[in-house]
């Protein structure tokens, strides 16, 4: 801003200072010119004596003195060249006075004495001194116009100089600016995308969230069912031969209490009720106190599995699932079954001892419910690796699992289909809880007598939910 109005300044000093050397160009021109003229009439009117001579030269005399004033004012601003102008007034009062000498002489029937004066070439050294002085001073003014205009060239080159510089400037800043409004709008972009992306992804935490806990307190409703029921079984068990223990000892009390104690009736009574009751009872409570035992330690496994803190790792399935099938290759041999393992596989980042026993529980219980008709098959691979989850089916060839128990087998101590097999029922629950508790999902389809295919679906990386 300041260079630009210092050289608007200097230019306009410049352009004055041009215009004036034009002016004062101007007026000395026109003086000249002036009295040139009016030595013209004087010369022709003493030639002729016609007075359409004499008729310039009063015009020329009468313009001389205004010529004269235009002169100094032109001049006034540079009084350096004041000298100069004097001069010429000088000279040029000495030419109208030589002029005038002539013209008064010749009017007067003295033409022979205005010849001499002509002749003398006194009027002529005096227009010539008046062409010097003159010529001096067009040369001052046009070393001030030659200047002058090489100073409006080099301004003009300055300001283009400027202008560029100022145009790249503007052009840089424009840049800047746009290039910054591009980033903040940008930047404005990202964080309305970021900000919906986390309300879209806490809107869907919220009903992940909501569906797990409707579906924990659905579990929990179940669980604390079966578990009443569960262990109120044999805990009725308990109390009711308990009842049979008491009514066996008043038995025996009353037994003892008879005189006719030696009697073979009442002691075929107190042998029974020693040899058999009592040990019956006592088998029954022993029986029943166990199956609480079991179901309480299968509910503290549950309990301790859900407490344990996750080892995220890489794990690669296809070797994963190889060591799987290592670990019971003898019983399938032993069966003359097989275990298909579909390459290739993902790899995923998990924890591995959850992964093994989800996938080591879903193998041993296609082993273990085999059909009886045909050697078991077992067939592992991966149907689909979405963006962030890869999906895993354990497929069988066992004998399946009827339509009423599909709801079922996922809760806690439910069991399918025939009970020819030692278990209690805790490890499908156990492994849709670790499917869960690694952010993924299990599912289950399955005909009965032709087999079962478990889908497991996982998370890429570990997402821990609880």
């Amino acid at each position: 801003m300041i260079a630009s109005f210092w050289l608007a300044q200097r230019t306009q000093s410049t352009t004055e200072n041009v215009l004036k050397a034009r002016a004062q160009r101007t007026v000395l021109v026109r003086l000249l010119s002036t009295v040139q003229d009016a030595e013209t009439g004087q010369r022709g009117y003493l030639l002729t004596g016609e007075d359409r001579y004499l008729k310039p030269y009063e015009t020329a005399i009468s313009d001389i003195e205004p010529r004269l004033r235009d002169v100094r004012a032109a001049f006034k601003e540079n009084p350096e060249e004041g000298p100069a102008i004097e001069k010429i007034d000088e000279t040029i009062d000495q030419k109208l006075a030589e002029l005038a000498k002539t013209i008064s002489a010749f009017n007067a029937g003295k033409s022979s004495e205005a010849l001499e004066i002509v002749k003398s070439d006194h009027g002529k050294d005096l227009m010539d001194q008046i062409r010097v002085l003159i010529g001096e001073a067009f040369q001052h003014v046009d070393k001030k116009l030659s200047q002058g205009v090489e100073q409006q060239r080099i301004d003009a080159a300055a300001a283009r100089q400027f202008s560029l510089l100022a145009g790249t400037f503007i052009l840089l800043t424009a840049l800047g600016a746009i290039a910054t409004i591009v980033r903040y709008t940008r930047q404005l972009v990202s964080a309305r995308n970021e900000l919906q992306e986390l309300n879209t992804g806490l809107e869907n935490r919220v009903a992940e969230r909501t569906a797990d806990l409707k579906r924990a307190n659905e579990e929990i409703q179940r669980f604390a069912y079966i578990v009443s029921h569960d262990l109120r079984a044999p805990l009725v068990n308990v109390m009711g031969y308990t009842s049979e223990l008491e009514a066996s000892l008043e038995t025996l009390q009353a037994l003892t209490n008879d005189p006719q104690f030696h009697v073979l009736a009442t002691a075929e009574a107190a042998k029974a009720a020693v040899t058999t009751d009592l040990p019956e009872s006592i088998g029954f409570i022993r029986t029943s106190t166990q199956k609480m035992d079991g179901l309480i330690k299968a509910i503290l496994k549950l309990s301790r599995e859900g407490q344990r803190v996750l080892a995220p790792e890489r794990i690669n399935l296809a070797d994963f699932f190889d060591s799987v099938a290592d670990s019971v290759q003898h019983r399938v041999s032993s069966a003359g079954g097989e275990i298909r393992i579909v390459k290739p596989l993902a790899s995923i980042e998990g924890d591995r001892l959850a992964l093994e026993q989800i996938f080591g529980n879903l193998v041993d219980n296609a082993l273990k419910y085999r059909a009886k008709d045909r050697p078991p098959v077992i067939k592992i691979s991966q149907v689909s690796n979405r963006w962030g989850a890869v999906d895993i089916e354990v497929e069988d060839n066992g004998r399946g699992i009827g339509e009423e128990d599909r709801e079922r087998v996922f809760d806690l101590f439910r069991r399918a289909g025939p009970q020819d097999q030692q278990g209690e029922g805790i490890g499908l629950a156990h492994v849709r809880t670790l499917v869960r508790r690694l952010g993924g999902e299990i599912t289950m389809s399955s005909q009965l007598g032709r087999g079962t295919t478990f889908r497991v679906t996982l998370p890429s990386k570990l997402n821990i939910r609880g």
